[in-house]
């Protein structure tokens, strides 16, 4: 399967959202009316992606997700930099691994954005470090499915 535009997704069903980073991967998860995305998990990086991607998969079945959306952090002049590149190499990854719909989603500032909200809801260091990648994951999957809604 090649990677999708948002559009292309299956019209309903869960969808798991995710933010790829160089030490850890946000999961995050909507229901299967999409209308609430939720913050899931943070899956640390190891020497091998494999026990990472069989943890995604586990949480992609237990929820019964009809799809994935990936972060794709663009530069800000809409380019692909190294970031960029290395989220379309993630996907391919999981695609090598199970055949499912994938959609990148545009994801620039995100990762500052829930920053800014944790910064302002006086969130200690060890929190934020804790919990970010996962709430980034929500607000890239909670703008796709506001985006879907409106689309449909």
């Amino acid at each position: 399967m090649a990677l999708l535009s948002l559009d292309a997704l299956p019209a309903h069903g869960a969808l798991l959202g995710l933010d790829p980073g160089g030490r850890a991967v946000g999961v995050a998860a909507c229901d299967p009316s999409r209308m609430i995305a939720s913050p899931l998990a943070t899956l640390r990086r190891g020497k091998t992606l494999a026990p990472l991607l069989d943890r995604l998969f586990e949480l992609y079945d237990e929820r019964r997700c009809t799809g994935l959306v990936c972060g794709w952090p663009v530069n800000m002049d809409g380019t692909e930099g190294p970031r960029a590149q290395a989220a379309r190499a993630f996907v391919r990854n999981i695609l090598g691994r199970r055949d499912i719909p994938i959609a990148l989603w545009d994801e620039r500032l995100s990762t500052a954005a829930v920053e800014r909200t944790l910064l302002a809801a006086d969130a200690s260091r060890a929190r934020r470090e804790e919990v970010v990648d996962r709430l980034a994951a929500a607000w890239i999957l909670q703008g796709a499915i506001d985006r879907l809604a409106r689309a449909r």
